[in-house]
């Protein structure tokens, strides 16, 4: 993954709540995919880069299992089609086999879809305490856009 992608996720990270976290999580997870998928679609495979991306994606998908709530009732269905990506991961890694992650894909999309469209009903706050207000945006420089990143809760105004 690129430096520029670790932002965009460490900004989102930052003021996520906790259903948001899941949707995050999932999106990485499929980011890396494409990493894994890309790894053998060139002409020289990139075996170190496929089991580096593997890697990733199961790390992914444990924090996903370890973030279930087992005292509500999806949760266990959820841990099933969690562990049936692991396997299917497993044996993609095994057989060195990309295209097998299109059946993680198959299951992960949907799931990271529904959290989606469920987070905005979540009202808690964002999971990380104490972590900054991000105020982003682009000015034009003379010969460049400029990425301008303000922390200040106020900015700028008076209170």
């Amino acid at each position: 993954m690129d430096s520029e992608k670790k932002k965009e996720y460490t900004r989102r990270v930052a003021q996520a709540n906790s259903t948001e976290m899941v949707v995050i999580i999932s999106d990485i997870a499929l980011d890396y995919i494409d990493e894994a998928k890309r790894a053998f679609s060139s002409d020289t495979a990139d075996e170190e880069g496929f089991h580096k991306a593997i890697g990733c994606i199961q790390g992914c998908i444990a924090e996903l299992i370890e973030s279930l709530h087992y005292e509500y009732s999806p949760a266990k269905e959820l841990r099933s089609l969690y562990n049936f990506c692991l396997r299917r991961i497993a044996v993609s890694e095994a057989k060195k086999d990309p295209g097998i992650l299109d059946e993680v894909v198959k299951v992960l999309k949907p799931l990271r879809d529904a959290y989606d469209q469920i987070s905005g009903e979540n009202k808690n706050g964002p999971v990380m305490g104490n972590s900054q207000t991000v105020y982003a945006g682009l000015t034009y420089g003379r010969e460049e856009l400029i990425e301008n990143l303000s922390t200040n809760a106020n900015r700028g105004y008076l209170v």
